[in-house]
């Protein structure tokens, strides 16, 4: 596998488990908004994110989405992690926010490494716990926001994910993320852009207030 491990992952994992990284990774390339893993897949390797960024979801019974947090590079999904190591269904869609560079780790490795390697079994806790306080956060945003200062808040996360204040964007886009109207979230916009805490462009949101 032809990746830089190394300037990614060094400080993270010794030596000998990049050279096993190395061995058994399989590099992908996704575009934007290319479906990562699907709901009801069967998971058969986990994700190393390299570069760019991966947005987690849930569809409800309808088939309606709601973000759930987003993954940078260094990251990996839990949710995943634990369908590896359950040999359950993806309960989660994941979806590239940006061009995306990942490795597909084999999901036979997940658990030797955890007994062979500190660093990986460090990374593996670490990473559990950041996306638990990830989802405690989305229940706090959904349980106890408005709305207004949801879309704000989901404005502003998006644009440091994505490291650009200026949002490529729809407002159709937003509401499916955000689990309501369009009619509702052009409102807020709106009202946000009064507040001068955004600009309105075409297809485009710039976030003033980061």
């Amino acid at each position: 596998m032809n990746v830089d491990l190394a300037s990614n992952f060094a400080y993270l994992f010794e030596k000998e488990l990049l050279e096993e990284i190395n061995t058994l990774g399989v590099a992908k390339q996704f575009k934007a908004d290319s479906v990562i893993i699907e709901l009801e897949d069967f998971i058969k390797s986990m994700p190393l994110l390299l570069s760019g960024a991966i947005k987690i979801l849930r569809e409800d019974d309808k088939g309606e989405e709601l973000v759930l947090y987003y993954l940078e590079k260094g990251d990996t999904c839990a949710m995943t992690l634990s369908c590896c190591m359950g040999q359950t269904k993806s309960k989660i869609r994941a979806v590239a926010e940006t061009d995306v560079s990942l490795i597909l780790l084999p999901k036979e490795k997940m658990t030797v490494w955890l007994s062979t390697y500190k660093s990986w079994q460090s990374f593996i806790l670490e990473s559990y716990h950041n996306r638990v306080e990830e989802l405690l956060e989305a229940i706090d945003t959904i349980a106890f926001l408005k709305m207004e200062d949801r879309l704000f808040k989901y404005l502003k996360d998006k644009a440091m994910v994505v490291h650009n204040d200026e949002l490529i964007t729809t407002h159709k886009q937003i509401s499916e993320d955000l689990h309501t109207s369009r009619v509702v979230v052009s409102r807020l916009l709106k009202k946000l852009e009064n507040e001068n805490k955004i600009e309105l462009h075409r297809n485009s949101i710039k976030v003033v207030q980061l």
